[in-house]
């Protein structure tokens, strides 16, 4: 029997680190470039990707291609039977996780931009730390909760979202570290997607409804909003609605916003590439919404702000909804376009506002996010020493 030769045994010895993909395919945004950073500072470190589909990968793969490469090991996880039967979205995630969790048990650390992961611990995955990269740093409470205290390692983007994690007891302060945001990363070092082609050049809106049931504004709100814009001719409008919020929505939504496509006004965009990668958010000149977190994505610029309150929440002072402050709430859709005016007209008012909730959402220093997000997780292996 021959001893293993000198490679093997490095690679016997070597940590092994996952990135995980489960969700819809936007999620790739906040942590590939950490998987990149990770892959080419620390080459002893075997850094692999595992997905949940063939299309999962082709993307990621395109991705890795535009960054000139990196040696990541690319999987796709089992089974096809699974695949098989979520064909218009991914596979259920927590049967997934159960049905993989002897592979990723196998690794030393798995990395994730969503909480359903945790659910390893319960599925006996034990020794494997657990690495929670977030999926933006938005202010809706749903986030924040009790899953968070499975993760051996927390990121976040800046000092609101590690002080509340901290403050509210999710995470210790130890297992949190504040990194600035790795989808800037990306978006910086890719380009854009197509942007859409309008008749006239005329200021731009993008609406961006999220798919909590009450707190987003489509099901109240949504086709008024489409119909406005389609008779009022001040405005482009891009729809962009969170990728979750038409996953499963009625054949008559479909109908209904399919009516509008081909408008010279309107561009509709249901959970394509460009609405992952901030194409969107870049190009358009006001931000219409609700809850969703890409609300911070487009004031990386300062720029007008409109939302919606179709749930007429008592948002004053709830730090759930601080991004509210960075423009007009409206509690109804009526005169949508003539908000929309006013709220270009009042973008003064908000300026400051937007300037110090974004400094305080995103810690951004020489330093690019995703080496220090890859330098916090090789660090905390270290010290958790499995």
């Amino acid at each position: 029997m021959t001893g293993l030769g000198l490679l093997d045994q490095q690679r016997a010895r070597a940590t092994r680190v996952c990135f995980l993909y489960i969700a819809q395919p936007h999620q790739v945004w906040h942590s590939l470039s950490i998987a990149v950073a990770m892959a080419r500072a620390w080459p002893e470190i075997r850094v692999e990707i595992a997905a949940t589909s063939a299309g999962h990968l082709d993307y990621i793969q395109g991705m890795l291609d535009g960054l000139g490469g990196a040696p990541i090991t690319l999987r796709l996880l089992p089974p096809a039977w699974l695949r098989r039967l979520s064909r218009t979205a991914p596979p259920p995630k927590a049967l997934m996780l159960a049905l993989n969790a002897g592979r990723l048990a196998a690794y030393d650390a798995v990395v994730t931009p969503e909480r359903t992961t945790a659910l390893l611990r319960k599925l006996g995955v034990r020794r494997t730390a657990l690495v929670y990269t977030q999926h933006g740093a938005g202010d809706r409470g749903g986030p924040f909760e009790p899953r968070l205290r499975v993760f051996d390692l927390v990121m976040a983007a800046g000092p609101k979202q590690r002080d509340r994690m901290v403050d509210e007891g999710w995470v210790r302060p130890e297992a949190c570290a504040m990194v600035g945001y790795p989808k800037f990363d990306l978006v910086d070092a890719l380009p854009p997607s197509a942007t859409p082609t309008f008749a006239k050049a005329l200021p731009t809106v993008v609406y961006n409804p999220h798919f909590h049931e009450t707190l987003g504004s489509w099901s109240a709100f949504g086709l008024s909003i489409l119909e406005q814009f389609a008779a009022d001719e001040r405005f482009n409008l891009i729809f962009a609605p969170h990728v979750r919020l038409f996953e499963t929505a009625s054949e008559a939504d479909r109908r209904a916003v399919a009516s509008f496509e081909g408008h010279p006004r309107i561009h509709l965009d249901l959970g394509g590439p460009a609405a992952f990668d901030m194409t969107y958010t870049r190009l358009a000149d006001l931000y219409l919404g609700d809850v969703s977190s890409q609300v911070y994505e487009f004031l990386r610029t300062p720029k007008p702000c409109l939302f919606l309150n179709p749930s007429h929440a008592d948002w004053k002072g709830d730090e759930s909804f601080h991004h509210w402050l960075y423009g007009p709430v409206g509690e109804t859709a009526d005169g949508i376009c003539d908000a929309v005016a006013a709220a270009f007209a009042g973008h003064g008012d908000f300026i400051e506002a937007q300037k110090v909730g974004v400094a305080e959402t995103f810690d951004i220093t020489s330093v690019p996010s995703s080496q220090r997000a890859a330098r916090a997780i090789v660090d905390r292996l270290a010290v958790l020493d499995r």
